[in-house]
């Protein structure tokens, strides 16, 4: 069976098996009750990253698991957003999403059997992600942990820009 014949059977196996589930769901009251999903809808985005994952680990695509972690991220912010009522967040928490794509950077390395590649890569990517988020959030007055010397950040990310490339080099 080749690579393409592989990626459609278990695609389509695992769309069926979704689809029954969600059938039951919907056609018996008792699995409501059970799972709840009223109030905890952004799980289901959480899931469909889980079922990215689950996807490439079957079909032997480490790639997979960027567009995994985006999804899976995203939803965890939903999440928190939805249990909190702080919507308002999203006018930084948009930054997060490069660091999303950073952790499955690493995560596709370690499962493709390229870790170093994968956590150099990846680690930018946070990084930037994590500083972008450090200053929108507090430029936008979601925190307040630097004060008024968030700018700082700006700076550093800047020095490390410009000597990144000093230690691709080496």
């Amino acid at each position: 069976m080749t690579q393409t014949q592989r990626s459609s059977l278990v695609g389509g196996l695992l769309l069926i098996g979704l689809g029954a589930l969600l059938l039951i769901y919907q056609l018996s009251p008792s699995m409501r009750e059970l799972l709840a999903l009223e109030f905890s809808w952004p799980l289901l985005v959480v899931g469909v990253g889980v079922f990215l994952l689950f996807l490439g680990l079957v079909v032997g695509a480490p790639g997979m698991a960027v567009p995994a972690c985006i999804v899976g991220g995203i939803g965890g912010l939903l999440y928190w957003q939805n249990a909190t009522g702080n919507w308002e967040s999203w006018a930084y928490a948009w930054t997060l999403i490069p660091g999303f794509v950073g952790a499955g950077v690493i995560l596709a390395g370690l499962l493709g059997g390229r870790l170093l590649k994968g956590v150099r890569d990846g680690l930018g990517l946070v990084f930037i992600s994590l500083v972008g988020f450090a200053v929108f959030g507090s430029l936008l007055g979601g925190f307040d942990v630097l004060g008024p010397y968030w700018p700082v950040l700006l700076i550093l990310a800047g020095v490390a820009i410009l000597i990144r490339p000093l230690f691709r080099s080496l």
